[in-house]
């Protein structure tokens, strides 16, 4: 008697988890020795960074030359290292409310991440745009993100934004916004910092809002070790709210080690690894 097929409508989806790991932290920014670095450390992506800022009007990027776009595509497809995610991070240390040519800085990410094939890009809201510490931008804030919401929209994006909020004021922040081209790009190391529960808040972000995951805390200790950040229970509420996606290490780099690059990295994909795609 012959087996009957299963209905595929009635299987239950698998969550499949990818670890990433961001170029500048492992002092590879934009350089193509990343792709490299990233297969030997064992991770199955980078995150890329536009390049820095400072006081140019735009970022030291090398994506807009088409030499450098195939240089990094072919070193992508050589050492399998897909490009997880674009980021932003020069916002870190500037304010994204006070730049007045932000629709161009976030025009040539939109660029960057259609000539490299990414959905996701990363902005945080870093210097100046603490809203807890500065609610008074609240409003030019909104406006700016929606713009680029919606911009990200047209090209079929998401652009990940980090705030200093809880989750729920996050989720406020999003209503407010109202634009499906602006997600929560959620960091561990913010909640865990303030001392929130982080596994509350993924559950009140839930699925649709999250983007990706800086699966790190700050520096002190590498992840095995990290006694205030159960990740077999983050992979449970992951599960249970329905996420599946691009895990991505930022720190939780050994503080007496720090610029040990292949032994702190080493550590934590294999770490992520293990807890998030071993059956």
């Amino acid at each position: 008697m012959p087996i009957k097929a299963l209905n595929p409508k009635k299987q239950k989806k698998s969550q499949h988890y990818k670890i990433a790991v961001c170029d500048w932290m492992i002092l590879k920014r934009q350089k193509i020795g990343s792709f490299e670095l990233v297969r030997e450390l064992g991770g199955d992506g980078v995150e890329m960074d536009m390049g820095g800022l400072g006081k140019r009007d735009s970022f030291d990027n090398k994506l807009r030359q088409p030499y450098f776009q195939k240089l990094f595509k072919d070193k992508s497809n050589k050492y399998k290292v897909e490009i997880a995610s674009i980021a932003m991070s020069a916002f870190y240390g500037q304010s994204f409310v006070n730049r007045p040519n932000y629709t161009e800085l976030v025009q040539d990410c939109l660029n960057t991440m259609k000539v490299m094939k990414v959905k996701v890009a990363f902005l945080p809201l870093g210097v100046g745009c603490d809203l807890n510490k500065h609610p008074e931008i609240r409003p030019e804030l909104v406006r700016r993100l929606k713009i680029i919401g919606d911009m990200a929209i047209r090209q079929k994006v998401v652009i990940g934004i980090e705030t200093s909020l809880d989750a729920q004021n996050e989720v406020t922040l999003l209503k407010e916004i109202n634009s499906k081209g602006i997600k929560i790009y959620y960091k561990f190391q913010n909640a865990l910092e303030a001392g929130r529960n982080l596994y509350d808040e993924l559950r009140i972000l839930g699925k649709k809002r999250i983007c990706q995951i800086h699966c790190t805390d700050t520096d002190g200790v590498t992840l095995p070790y990290n006694t205030r950040l159960d990740m077999n229970k983050v992979k449970t509420v992951l599960s249970e709210i329905g996420w599946s996606g691009w895990l991505v290490v930022e720190r939780s780099r050994d503080k007496n080690d720090v610029r040990n690059v292949r032994q702190n990295y080493g550590i934590n994909v294999e770490y992520l690894k293990d807890v998030f795609q071993k059956k």
